[in-house]
């Protein structure tokens, strides 16, 4: 389906549009629709999944019918970070909107926090302990309030918000729409739910384990070092159609840029590019006219594209299911496929991840010609545990001689 199915406000779905959301995600195909009809809603889906806009835009499109100048919407995350994140997807998503959002977490001063919510806002995106504050002080005035959302709710059972949470429950009416949304449902936030909410929507977005046809590469890689690696690896590999994916805009441009130099058959689509350019390029691709494909996920997200024969992550993907959404752009309708992945050493607990899923480890493989040694931590650099206690002097036990 396409988000223009979901029937969004103009406004709306021009904002979609221009972030480049072709296809909804499993999580937000499942759970927009029931929240738009203001059904309250669990959801049980890892970060990265797209979550974030499936409680985002029904928000938005139900505010848009609603009084201005008051707290119609609440959304309390665990963390700065991801109430920063949450609130640049609020203003991305209503753009074109003349709704307001202010966003409030602790480890700063008050006034700006306090002064954004005096001038009157429908959204608050808010962690715990500093909405308390808040409310306490009489600034944060949430009696009018009609959506609440929680998102990472087993983060916040991890860091000792439970507490915090019920306290703010209290505080707000009991005729809203609630949504939760959790990687996992231990019982506390189980208990939680049948506490707070009625007759809710499950919504279920479990790890996929990624096609049979595909086999997978690890690289082991400092960061400085990637585009020399990725020039080796194409160099080195026999490929038909490769898409290399990035996290940012910035490095799908610098990626596009160095493999254009060499010489390569090479397009780009990232968010900021017209409609009509990420079309050619699509074109191009899919015709074999350009043998690679740069892409970030925002970009890629619904491409239909067939026989490609491998897939490269420049970057990281930030969960599991994107490891799987990016990698089974290969390995369809029977033919196989490679997927390479580069890995930094901040990248090693998803690998740990990945290997889960998969249920067998990956591969770590090496290139040749490439001006420097591999990095101290990777897999196949460094000695092994018997290697190294053989080469550790023996000593006498302290122990010995002891009575």
């Amino acid at each position: 389906m396409s988000f223009a199915e979901f029937g969004f406000d103009a406004r709306l779905q021009r904002a979609v549009d221009e972030l480049g959301f072709i296809a909804p995600t499993p999580v937000q195909e499942k759970a927009i629709p029931p929240a738009l009809t203001g059904r309250d809603l669990i959801g049980l889906a890892q970060t990265g999944t797209g979550k974030s806009a499936a409680f985002i835009l029904p928000i938005l499109q139900r505010l848009l019918g609603r009084e201005r100048g008051h707290t119609r919407a609440l959304i309390v995350a665990p963390t700065r970070e991801l109430a920063e994140q949450l609130s640049e997807h609020v203003a991305s998503l209503g753009v074109h909107t003349d709704l307001r959002c202010a966003t409030v977490y602790g480890g700063v001063k008050y006034k700006a926090q306090i002064d954004a919510l005096h001038k009157g806002v429908e959204v608050v995106v808010a962690t715990p302990g500093r909405l308390l504050d808040l409310i306490e002080r009489g600034s944060a005035k949430l009696g009018e309030l009609d959506v609440l959302v929680i998102d990472e709710a087993d983060r916040m059972l991890d860091m000792g918000f439970l507490p915090d949470i019920k306290r703010i429950l209290r505080k707000l009416p009991r005729g809203r729409q609630t949504m939760m949304f959790s990687a996992t449902m231990p019982y506390d936030i189980r208990r939680l739910c049948t506490e707070i909410m009625q007759d809710p929507v499950t919504v279920e977005i479990g790890l996929r384990a990624p096609v049979e046809t595909v086999s997978h590469a690890l690289y082991a890689i400092a960061a400085a070092h990637k585009n020399d690696l990725l020039l080796a690896v194409l160099r080195q590999t026999d490929t038909e159609s490769v898409l290399i994916f990035t996290q940012m805009k910035s490095a799908a441009r610098g990626v596009y840029l160095a493999l254009q130099k060499e010489k390569f058959r090479v397009a780009v689509i990232e968010g900021d590019m017209p409609q009509g350019e990420r079309q050619e390029a699509l074109d191009g691709f899919r015709a074999g006219k350009t043998q690679i494909l740069v892409a970030t996920d925002i970009a890629a997200r619904g491409l239909d594209i067939s026989q490609i024969s491998h897939v490269i992550n420049f970057d990281m993907p930030e969960s599991v299911d994107d490891y799987t959404h990016r990698i089974g752009r290969t390995g369809r309708a029977l033919h196989t496929g490679d997927a390479i992945t580069f890995v930094t050493h901040e990248d090693l607990e998803m690998v740990v991840r990945i290997e889960k899923v998969l249920g067998t480890p990956l591969e770590y493989r090496h290139v040749t010609g490439l001006p420097y040694p591999p990095p101290p931590w990777d897999p196949l650099g460094r000695p092994t545990q018997e290697k190294r206690d053989r080469r550790r002097p023996t000593r006498p036990s302290l122990r010995r001689g002891r009575r």
